[in-house]
């Protein structure tokens, strides 16, 4: 278990194992960041000609270790690029480069510019976020961590600046746990196993004197089919593991206001009859990610105690080929009465959210938003680190702003009209659940969610593409979950709130 602390000190005389300086491209060449200037007095003259022969340039991503020859109190220092700017976003990466980076030793001191609450927060997630590592399946552990980490900041002893330090590790806890339960393989993750971890972590998060209290309802097969949530069911029906659906309520004294939180949770998905092409599978026990995301977001909510009620719904099946799958041209009837005609069952998730969506109507929240990895079409317009966000235009604007408090990025999309009437084109239903024209699939998918909505303030975040890294690792980024929304929904909830 690794121990942080933030502390205000010299990092040219700070004794630990190594200490971390950012670079920043200069318009002179390499220069050490903020944060570094006492290390970069103590090289003096040497500084510039050792950056020089190392070839260190300064450009994000970018990791150099130097043994110091006691020129500071450290004996390795480690230069982590910024690139040209020192601004939260930079900072949080490059703090993540250099986590991964530093290993097998036992203290690390990050000198990163924290001379404000915001770069604070983002070196502290950068580095827990980054140097993240799930090794469950693993015969062979990843390298130790550093048991001691101390992040220096010439704000460190004022309020602000410990309170964003210690929140900042509270979003990372959630957005961890998040990636855990993305990277579970989907035969262990079913969704009766997902519900039971839930509960599990439910459990955890409310022990102890002063822990939030946190409620949590799972409703079975049998329960789902007496309410009428026939998205789940059908979705469901096609696997030997029946669906489930998780509902969260954290309603702490005073909260004045109400968020209502959506997420997805297929466990996998094969498509159902409307089968993916074998490469398009193997990532698809990332598709419960929202259903990961706002669960583990309404425990942060609830550990920073903010004064909000969160009613969180998290609908889970697992979408599979059988002879009991639905099929293309069934009609469902979601919960509520709204009757659906299924044209592709590999756009399963709008299903089974549109009955949690009619759940969370119920409760009267102030807000709905809901999280789901729902289209390849918003991939393909924003790509694979920006998700797409749509709905009641103030809700939007609302949901951006808290993405660049967070740090993930986020770009706002239509609803146009037009996606209404495809929505309404069923010959035989009150809905069509998808059409196959070509064009605009996931602004389709955000109208069709729309309808169950009940005019109440809205947004649909579409996290398909960066919910799943399958690439190397980048910034505060590792490979597989990323764990994306959960700090934007926390910085919504703080918003709300009035914090």
């Amino acid at each position: 278990m690794t121990s942080y602390t933030l502390r205000s000190a010299n990092p040219a005389k700070t004794r630990c194992d190594a200490v971390v300086v950012g670079v920043v491209q200069g318009a002179k060449g390499p220069e050490l960041a903020d944060g570094g200037a006492e290390v970069a007095e103590a090289f003096g003259r040497k500084l510039r000609p050792l950056l020089s022969g190392l070839g260190v340039t300064g450009k994000s991503g970018e990791v150099v270790k130097i043994p110091t020859a006691g020129a500071i109190a450290s004996p390795l220092l480690v230069l982590t690029g910024l690139g040209k700017r020192q601004d939260a976003t930079a900072v949080r990466r490059a703090a993540g480069v250099a986590a991964r980076a530093v290993t097998n030793v036992a203290s690390v001191a990050v000198a990163l510019p924290a001379g404000t609450p915001e770069l604070v927060r983002a070196a502290t997630e950068g580095w827990e976020l980054g140097g993240y590592t799930f090794t469950t399946y693993k015969k062979e552990q990843a390298k130790d961590a550093p048991a001691d980490v101390v992040v220096l900041s010439p704000v460190a002893r004022k309020k602000d600046a410990v309170a964003a330090f210690e929140e900042s590790r509270v979003v990372a806890r959630a957005v961890a746990g998040t990636r855990d339960w993305v990277n579970t393989p989907p035969g262990d993750l079913t969704p009766p196993a997902f519900a039971d971890a839930v509960v599990a972590a439910t459990k955890e998060v409310t022990q102890g004197r002063g822990a939030p209290k946190i409620g949590v309802r799972v409703l079975d097969e049998k329960e789902l089919a007496a309410l009428g949530c026939g998205g789940i069911l059908g979705v469901g029906m096609g696997s030997a593991a029946p669906p489930r659906l998780v509902e969260l309520t954290y309603a702490p004294k005073g909260a004045e206001r109400h968020l209502a939180l959506v997420g997805k949770g297929i466990t996998f998905d094969s498509g159902g009859l409307t089968i993916k092409p074998a490469t398009s599978m193997h990532e698809m026990k990332s598709d419960m990610a929202g259903a990961a995301a706002i669960v583990q977001a309404t425990y942060a909510i609830a550990r920073l105690g903010l004064p909000i009620k969160v009613s969180a719904f998290a609908p889970m099946a697992e979408n599979m080929v059988s002879g009991s799958s639905v099929r293309p041209g069934d009609v469902l009837t979601m919960y509520g009465g709204t009757t659906v005609e299924v044209l592709n069952t590999d756009a399963e998730g709008r299903l089974i959210l549109a009955d949690a969506l009619v759940r969370a109507t119920e409760q009267q929240p102030d807000v709905i938003l809901d999280v789901a990895t729902l289209t390849g079409h918003m991939v393909v317009a924003l790509g694979d680190r920006v998700s797409g966000v749509m709905g009641s235009e103030n809700v939007v604007a609302d949901v951006l702003a808290a993405a660049q408090t967070a740090g993930e990025e986020m770009w706002p999309m239509p609803i146009p009209e037009a996606m209404s009437e495809r929505v309404h084109s069923s010959k035989i239903a009150d809905l069509a659940q998808h059409d196959w024209i070509r064009w605009g699939g996931g602004l389709f998918a955000a109208a069709f969610l729309r309808e169950f909505t009940a005019g109440r303030p809205w947004a649909h975040l579409d996290i398909a593409g960066p919910s799943f890294n399958s690439g190397g690792a980048w910034g505060h980024q590792t490979p597989g979950g990323t764990g994306v929304a959960v700090a934007t929904l926390v910085d919504f909830a703080r918003a709300l709130a009035g914090r």
